[in-house]
């Protein structure tokens, strides 16, 4: 049996920063990543609308751009519903944090 040897573990404590980095990444994994993922849909959905609408505008296949204009604009709309829920969660995790 191997017993764990006090003098490899560091005696370092870790700063209150780094520390609140650490247990905000644990409370919640990947939000920035996540974040960048709504900002990257929504980029995207507002180039397909863009592009959906120009289209409409130029009186080219209007049946198809409608419903293709419709879901780029509910891509939108979801990325922005994600993008406020995870806003929403971090100021209820700050909240409770503090209390």
């Amino acid at each position: 049996m191997i017993e764990p040897n006090s003098q490899t573990k560091t005696s370092k404590k870790l700063d209150p920063q780094t520390y609140a980095r650490l247990k905000a990444e644990a409370s919640a994994p990947y939000r920035g990543l996540r974040r960048f993922f709504y900002l990257a849909v929504a980029g995207s959905g507002f180039i397909g609308a863009f592009i959906f609408l120009t289209k409409i505008l130029a009186g080219r296949d209007i049946e198809t751009a409608l419903s293709n204009l419709a879901v780029q604009v509910a891509v939108i709309a979801v990325a922005a519903f994600l993008w406020r829920w995870e806003q929403r969660q971090e100021e209820k995790d700050k909240k409770n944090q503090k209390s």
